[in-house]
């Protein structure tokens, strides 16, 4: 059953006329891809003056943003129109290394270095926090620049100095000490220059026997929650060797085990509300306050599958792989392989808007199974002002949706955004044979033809993009190239 379009967000007008804006870390034709290089998680800070980027190698680099810098107060940026009319610039701020290689010797596994998701807290004393994590340790981060000191006048002259280590002026007969004749002098040392420097606070870590695959700031200041595939656990960012589990999954019997977490976040507003989205393709929303372990939801939101439509792939393309509250916590934004469907809370009926991403891909499912590609995360991100929604795609596609509308605009990850015009395919091609087949990894495809002529290029992905707060911008990632683009 599908929800009333009446209670979707207030349509925008007309599509948004995207540009190039700025790209980081392009590489060039030909030029090979580092692993370690590849960007797995954006964020923007709350306010966008900042941006986080996480990559494979367990880095973290910041960037701000420099064109409001001088000119505007937060105020002001507040009360201005949500429309960018000038050119966004941001600049590359500090990087630091943020996980490392490590090996837990009780169970013989390795722990990637990978960041796999960022999360800002609030600032203080013009010093930047966030959270970050790779599959099992959570690291709290101070971010601050300081002076760094240096001498800027010695106490001797250097043309004068002697190689035994005696300075000139200075003399010692018979073993009496003497000042020099000038007087004693002191080295002065200045504060020249400013330096960033990253900072681990805390540390938190033994609390996840699955991966981590979420992190998600409480809108009370002090606390955040880490989901792995089984459980969630609600931490205080003071207390690093305690944590409570809120949500637990684990069956008695993990052969009875029918669905895991894929994704969980906080509500913007409401400290006791969170949600999580499972790989069964449900969101549950739970309320602290009702119980310590919250093992009953508050509400679930599901869509429930047409009589007769169940095949071998239904249960793997209805997985969730994340959800993302409206800003001020109406809706819940949710991508699962095939589409994004965006869920009013007041409602759990069905979605209200159901966005067509992947639906021409419908009919090569067996040949995304075999190269794993149906396994793929792709984020999604919502406009500020909850008008626009956007996803990403293969051959470093994204689209970006109007609310209420359910033709994207597709846009490239490239200096030229519009090069692809790529329409969405209202409907999958009937039949194989209209698919041009590309013999790719393993011996299945890694290009594909779609019916309408648009060829679609399955190892290069986008899967991770952010949307600016309260501005039509939005940085994605491309490998190991950020793009960012506004309208």
């Amino acid at each position: 059953m599908m929800g009333s379009e009446s209670d979707a967000p207030p349509p925008s007008s007309t599509p948004l006329d995207w540009k190039f804006s700025q790209v980081f870390g392009e590489r060039a034709a030909g030029e090979d891809v580092q692993e370690v290089d590849i960007i797995s998680a954006i964020e923007f800070n709350k306010s966008g003056s900042h941006l986080a980027t996480g990559d494979r190698g367990g880095r973290v680099v910041l960037f701000e943003r420099t064109d409001l810098k001088d000119n505007s107060t937060r105020r002001d940026l507040e009360n201005s129109d949500y429309t960018v009319s000038h050119h966004p610039e941001f600049r590359y701020k500090t990087e630091f290394q943020s996980h490392e290689p490590e090996f837990d010797y009780l169970k013989s596994l390795e722990i990637e270095e990978k960041i796999n998701k960022i999360k800002w807290c609030q600032t203080a004393n013009g010093a930047l926090f966030l959270l970050s994590t790779n599959d099992k340790t959570i690291k709290f981060w101070k971010v601050q620049e300081k002076k760094v000191k240096k001498v800027s006048e010695m106490n001797l002259e250097s043309s004068n100095a002697k190689s035994n280590g005696v300075s000139p002026g200075w003399s010692v007969p018979n073993g009496d000490f003497s000042f020099p004749a000038g007087g004693l002098r002191l080295p002065v040392i200045s504060s020249q220059e400013t330096a960033l420097v990253a900072n681990c606070r805390r540390v938190y870590a033994h609390a996840h026997d699955y991966h981590i695959n979420s992190i998600s700031n409480n809108s009370d200041g002090e606390t955040f929650i880490s989901a792995d595939d089984l459980r969630i656990n609600l931490w205080n960012l003071e207390i690093s060797n305690q944590s409570f589990n809120i949500v637990d999954v684990k069956p008695p019997n993990m052969e009875d085990l029918t669905e895991v977490i894929t994704s969980a976040e906080f509500h913007p507003i409401n400290c006791n509300t969170l949600a999580y989205s499972s790989s069964k393709g449900s969101i549950r929303l739970i309320d602290m306050r009702q119980s310590a372990l919250c093992d009953h939801h508050s509400q679930l939101f599901e869509e429930h599958e047409a009589p007769g439509s169940r095949s071998f792939f239904t249960e793997i393309i209805a997985s969730i792989s994340d959800i993302k509250f409206s800003k001020d916590g109406r809706y819940i934004l949710s991508r699962d392989y095939m589409t994004l469907k965006l869920w009013d809370i007041n409602m759990d009926s069905g979605p209200v808007t159901t966005f067509p991403v992947h639906e021409y891909l419908r009919p090569k499912l067996c040949d995304l199974y075999e190269n794993d590609s149906i396994f793929d995360k792709f984020e999604c991100c919502q406009s500020g002002d909850g008008s626009r929604v956007a996803t990403g795609s293969y051959s470093n596609l994204f689209r970006v949706f109007e609310s209420g509308n359910k033709e994207a605009t597709t846009l490239e990850a490239s200096r030229n955004p519009m090069r692809k015009q790529v329409p969405t395919p209202a409907k999958p091609a009937r039949s194989l044979t209209s698919l041009t087949r590309v013999v790719g990894r393993r011996g299945t495809d890694a290009q594909v033809t779609d019916a309408n002529g648009n060829s679609y290029d399955f190892t290069t992905k986008l899967l991770h993009l952010a949307w600016h707060p309260s501005e039509n911008l939005i940085a994605c990632a491309a490998a190991n190239s950020l793009y960012m683009y506004y309208a």
